[in-house]
């Protein structure tokens, strides 16, 4: 029988990465075992890095997931120095743990996937996307099908308007997207938490909360919805 990878998932908890997760426990299974989950966590507001998503929400879909969760912790401002260093002794943790691919649910951001390849070059360790080059609409539309469930936690605030965050995402939300936004939202224009489907032993109730705005620059910036 053939020994398979060892594979370490980064986890924002979002779509792409419960997309990913799936399709390397279902479609990749025989080659490829994910042992372990990564998170990225801002230390400070003790939310996911981005999404803005209690860290205690996180723990949960870990739980129902099955999977260890590592997670990794930054600073309020956290710089790229400081991630990278971060980033670094959590790769040579895994790889000392017998993880020999680390995996991510990109999709079409070039830069992106030779940016995190340069750096899992560097301490011997091999990327994985499962979902590359997929077509998103066609993607978005097989994660509704198959009974996943999300619910948009975060928006950019010069692309969609404040109605946008705390929507569930289902055909109708697909639809009245405006055409310059990418149905999976790859080019950042929306972030997620999945809170049900094949991947999960059990739903994750959630509460909605206040919508916040985090002003970035220029008068631009983010929606967030508070997930309890």
């Amino acid at each position: 029988m053939l020994n398979k990878s060892k594979i370490a998932l980064f986890w924002s908890g979002g779509k792409d990465s419960a997309r990913a997760l799936w399709e390397l426990q279902t479609v990749l299974q025989d080659r490829y075992e994910v042992v372990k989950l990564v998170t990225t966590i801002n230390q400070h507001f003790g939310r996911i890095s981005m999404h803005g998503v209690r860290e205690s929400l996180l723990d949960q879909q870990a739980n129902e997931i099955g999977l260890p969760l590592h997670k990794m912790y930054v600073s309020e401002q956290c710089s790229n120095e400081e991630y990278e260093t971060v980033l670094f002794d959590t790769y040579l943790a895994l790889k000392a743990e017998g993880i020999t691919h680390i995996a991510f649910g990109d999709i079409f951001l070039e830069d992106l996937r030779q940016y995190r390849e340069q750096l899992l070059a560097k301490v011997g360790l091999i990327s994985l996307f499962p979902l590359w080059k997929r077509n998103t609409t066609d993607l978005i539309h097989e994660f509704i099908a198959a009974g996943f469930q999300t619910i948009t936690c975060c928006v950019q605030s010069i692309l969609l308007d404040e109605t946008w965050v705390g929507r569930k995402i289902d055909h109708s939300f697909i639809t009245e997207l405006p055409p310059n936004i990418d149905p999976c939202g790859e080019n950042g224009e929306f972030h997620t938490f999945c809170f049900a489907g094949p991947i999960f032993k059990n739903p994750i109730p959630i509460t909605i909360g206040e919508r916040v705005f985090k002003p970035y620059k220029d008068g631009a910036g983010f929606w967030f919805i508070d997930l309890n």
